[in-house]
């Protein structure tokens, strides 16, 4: 287990969570559940499980320093990795293997998601240990397949060989990476069941993701290279601030995963949910009978049915006559949506951005 590390990527904006989730606190610092625990806390907890906690590394945006160490006061100052701009996984997981393979040239990494929702702990646990056994037999580049339980058309998908048992636990060497599909192919890909949800949660020795790297997008290996040698050193960060200015932006799927032969999936049959939407989110909350989600200590819903609420402690709330709604209220901002149409939000806040500017957050 001493040879096992954790990154937990933690830059993102999750727009879609407005208007909990804002520039300045975004959703994987937010306590979406109502539990007291935000969803980095959650999988950091989880990654616990896995590796040593002094092996455990967050990499985020250089503005949420500050949050990271006040979520997760016990990690060391130098555990946390900061990007100057987004730039994507690739450039991420480059940085992070790099610089913890100069510190564990036998170091095998588990690289995950800050803001992913996984319920069933053990079982998580259990799945990631075999996919840790598997990166450790050779070369393999390992990820985790989620079985699809309806033709979602917001992930992208895994391919792999049907070959034995379908069931938790049993690894497969996937054929294709698929982006999103349009919602008859997302019938198909379900049909045939040799299609699994791609979880973007990875496993691979840091070793094999370099060598990776070097074979199928050498330019971005070169920038952060461990033979660059500014690694664990008091230059690192001005050395890693000018690669992120000038790497490519890329995801790790684009710039291997779609390229190499050597992946397999490892079949995974935990609750999970990558909670990239509120209707995402209402899958996973208690329901009444009437359906409806509600986080808030006093909101009182008549008449109304299949929402998800989501209002501050001390907020009293009337809420009748609504069906499939969105209603979200955070820091004097409130959205009232249609769950139908939720996929419309990003282009909802332009719209707010321009009518309202000095109030948008």
């Amino acid at each position: 287990m001493e040879n096992n590390y954790c990154v937990i990527m933690a830059g993102g904006v999750g727009s879609r969570f407005w208007p909990m989730s804002t520039p300045q606190k975004p959703k994987q610092f937010l306590d979406v559940l109502g539990i007291g625990k935000s969803l980095l806390q959650m999988t950091f907890e989880r990654l616990c499980n896995i590796a040593p906690k002094e092996n455990i590394f967050i990499v985020t945006n250089e503005g949420y320093v500050d949050l990271v160490k006040e979520q997760l006061p016990t990690i060391d100052t130098n555990r946390i990795l900061t990007e100057p701009k987004r730039k994507n996984t690739a450039p991420c997981i480059a940085y992070a293997a790099a610089k913890i393979f100069d510190l564990n040239p036998l170091a095998t990494l588990v690289v995950a998601p800050s803001d992913h929702l996984i319920l069933k702990e053990e079982k998580f646990t259990s799945i990631v240990n075999i996919a840790i056994k598997q990166a450790n037999s050779d070369e393999r580049l390992v990820t985790l397949g989620i079985q699809p339980s309806r033709p979602d058309t917001g992930y992208g998908y895994i391919e792999f060989e049907e070959v034995g048992d379908m069931i938790g636990g049993e690894v497969k060497e996937v054929k294709h990476f698929r982006e999103k599909p349009n919602k008859e192919l997302a019938e198909i890909f379900v049909k045939a069941g040799n299609f699994y949800w791609n979880s973007g949660i990875f496993i691979w020795k840091a070793s094999s993701i370099l060598n990776a790297l070097k074979k199928f997008n050498n330019s971005l290996y070169e920038l952060f290279s461990p033979e660059n040698g500014f690694y664990n050193t008091s230059n690192e960060q001005d050395k890693v601030n000018q690669c992120f200015h000038v790497c490519e932006d890329i995801s790790i799927d684009f710039a291997v995963m779609e390229h190499a032969k050597n992946v397999d999936v490892v079949l995974a049959n935990f609750d999970w949910s990558d909670l990239g939407t509120w209707g995402s989110l209402y899958t996973h909350l208690d329901k009444d009978y009437n359906g409806n989600a509600v986080i808030g200590e006093h909101v009182h819903m008549i008449n109304s049915s299949n929402c998800i609420v989501n209002l501050p402690s001390n907020k009293l709330a009337l809420i009748e006559g609504l069906n499939n709604y969105i209603i979200v209220e955070s820091d004097n901002m409130l959205m009232i949506l249609n769950k139908s149409d939720e996929q419309n939000i990003k282009e909802y806040m332009f719209a707010l951005k321009e009518k309202s500017p000095t109030l948008f957050k």
